[in-house]
């Protein structure tokens, strides 16, 4: 039973945090593919590692996507826009 509210929740705030990244992209006016690849690959980070304890498969295939994920993940980060202070 607390694991069904926990997933749930767990669920609904990455929708939230998907939903919330998306507006403030808009609301800074960025723009483009590239500079959103990196919260992609961190939000695909946490789908992959639900899926893969929902359906227990845990183990080297996961964590090798996770891995990739995260590096490829990084590499993008130098498309993010600075912020003007």
């Amino acid at each position: 039973m607390f694991s069904d509210i926990m997933w749930g929740s767990l669920a609904m705030i990455l929708i939230i945090a998907i939903y919330v990244t998306i507006k403030k992209r808009k609301r800074a006016g960025v723009k483009g593919i590239k500079s959103a690849l990196t919260p992609i690959c961190f939000f695909c980070i946490s789908m992959v590692n639900i899926i893969a304890y929902f359906f227990e498969f845990l183990g080297l295939v996961s964590f090798g996507i996770t891995v990739a994920l995260f590096i490829l993940g990084a590499y993008f980060t130098k498309y993010l826009k600075i912020p003007a202070n």
